[in-house]
């Protein structure tokens, strides 16, 4: 089976007119994003910025120490929800959320943004100073297909019950501790185990 990832938005044109921003992702959340693939980016907490990205608006999605590039999306979604209770008018407003949809990610190979001076987790940008920015990334890759497997040894004693512990293992020790064996389609000599998203060498005799 062949599984497409391709984003849903074809691409960036960072001169249609609408808004320019950065984002900063929060500590811990660049990592997140680079293990499992999400086609959005949803953040909270931003009740304290004074001016948020309107729908449509182009993105810039950083990740900081060093400051980089890693990814480039659109404004998907109203970015203040409804107050908590329609019925009240006088209720509080529920949380803000920024909602972004990814249409170029640069996770693997993020790309030097330490020029920008950041007001904080979400900063207007002059379209100038984002088109710049989104030109580092250069054309984006040429897209093919990948093998991807991970074997796991299990004691059952049945092969249904073998699958339900796989599956268990799959959810509990997921990407950060599992190998997974990639290799370009029809090429299985070049499989290279990842581990926590990057390489990892898995032959004990090569660590002596």
């Amino acid at each position: 089976m062949t599984t497409d990832t391709a984003p849903r938005v074809a691409g960036v044109n960072p001169t249609d007119g609408t808004g320019t921003w950065a984002v900063l992702l929060p500590a811990g959340r660049y990592d997140a994003e680079r293990l499992v693939h999400h086609d959005t980016l949803e953040l909270t907490g931003l009740a304290e910025v004074a001016a948020l990205p309107s729908p449509g608006d182009q993105v810039a999605v950083l990740a900081d120490e060093p400051l980089r590039l890693v990814a480039v999306g659109r404004v998907a979604t109203p970015t203040v929800r409804p107050t908590e209770d329609p019925d009240d008018p006088q209720s509080d407003p529920g949380p803000q959320t920024l909602v972004v949809t990814y249409t170029r990610r640069a996770f693997d190979d993020p790309v030097p943004a330490d020029t920008l001076a950041l007001g904080g987790p979400v900063t207007a940008l002059d379209p100038g100073a984002f088109r710049d920015l989104v030109d580092r990334l250069g054309p984006p890759p040429q897209r093919q297909s990948w093998l991807v497997s991970l074997d796991l040894p299990i004691e059952a004693d049945s092969r249904a019950e073998a699958v339900r512990l796989f599956w268990a293992y799959v959810q509990e020790l997921g990407p950060q501790e599992l190998p997974a064996f990639v290799s370009p389609y029809g090429d299985e000599l070049a499989m290279q185990a990842f581990v926590l998203g990057a390489e990892a060498n898995q032959d004990p005799e090569e660590d002596d």
